[in-house]
């Protein structure tokens, strides 16, 4: 057996295709496909059923992964410990992060990131999703809560305060509640309670029991342009909300909610020069800010 032929079966695996696993990987699919006959062909046994919907582990696939798995985290501790603290911050770095924490907080300070390290490529992906560390759909995530099993390195990165907030236009329109139990009688704003995917999310529910929003969005961001458009009240966070033209917190000395964001990693990845440059780049930028996650208490 080829070890390298483990790292194809391992982006089949983790992508579910062959396409999946020559764009992670930098190939041809045709590449890819050789690589696993190959592989299959040394073994004396399949690894995958072929279907319509893609490439699935056979059990003896899945036994592979293992191995798979073991072999990667060593190549990965290896170069971090032959590199050790003085290697070239080099490579490509892909973050996992919420829409709103992605879209609002992150990408427009990435630009420092990538003057500090000329020879970093960052991807961003933020989106209204979890992160797999371990299918390595991203080398950093941010998330709304700490896992509870896999081989994942977390720590919190901060919290952060969400309220009640809508447009000038709406409350000139309507009127703004008085009380929390006026706002059923206002038009609403939250998610798709079966598309949630962290329970943290589920905060509507708490501040109005029964609420049956006009308006419902998987993604932070629309929710938000629904808001600032007059279509009604949301819950926003206060990083996203606090401070936006035309919109105005609404019941803040009765509503407010907390909520965290984690800062996580694979344990196989904690070595990595460019893993390392770009947690601490963030944990001190979210520190620079903190007064844009809680504005309440800032001022």
């Amino acid at each position: 057996m080829d070890w390298d032929d483990l790292r194809f079966a391992l982006a089949v695996t983790r992508t579910g295709s062959l396409t999946g696993a020559a764009q992670a990987l930098g190939v041809d699919h045709t590449t890819v496909g050789r690589r696993i006959e190959r592989l299959e062909r040394a073994l004396n046994t399949k690894l995958f059923d072929r279907m319509k919907t893609g490439y699935t582990p056979t059990a003896a696939g899945e036994r592979l992964l293992g191995t798979a798995e073991a072999v990667e985290a060593a190549v990965l501790a290896g170069e971090a410990e032959i590199a050790g603290e003085n290697a070239a911050v080099t490579g490509s770095v892909r973050i996992g992060a919420p829409d709103g924490f992605g879209t609002y907080f992150l990408a427009p300070r990435m630009n420092a990131l990538c003057d500090a390290h000329p020879n970093l490529t960052v991807e961003l992906v933020a989106t209204a999703r979890l992160f797999s560390l371990s299918k390595r759909e991203a080398d950093v995530s941010i998330a709304l809560s700490l896992p509870t099993q896999g081989r994942v390195v977390g720590r919190k990165l901060i919290d952060y305060r969400l309220g009640l907030y809508a447009s000038r236009t709406y409350l000139e329109r309507h009127g703004a509640p008085r009380g929390v139990d006026e706002l059923a009688g206002h038009r609403l704003i939250g998610y798709i309670d079966e598309l949630l995917y962290a329970p943290e999310l589920d905060y509507l529910h708490l501040v109005c029991p029964g609420a049956a929003p006009r308006f419902r969005s998987a993604n932070l961001i629309a929710q938000f342009q629904a808001v600032v458009s007059g279509m009604g009240i949301a819950v926003l966070p206060a990083f996203i909300a606090h401070g936006a033209p035309n919109l105005e917190p609404v019941l803040v000395d009765e509503i407010s909610l907390k909520r965290s964001f984690y800062l996580l990693i694979h344990a196989d990845n904690q070595g990595l020069a460019r893993i390392r440059a770009t947690t601490r780049f963030i944990q001190a930028e979210v520190q620079r800010n903190r007064a844009l996650f809680d504005p309440f208490a800032a001022s």
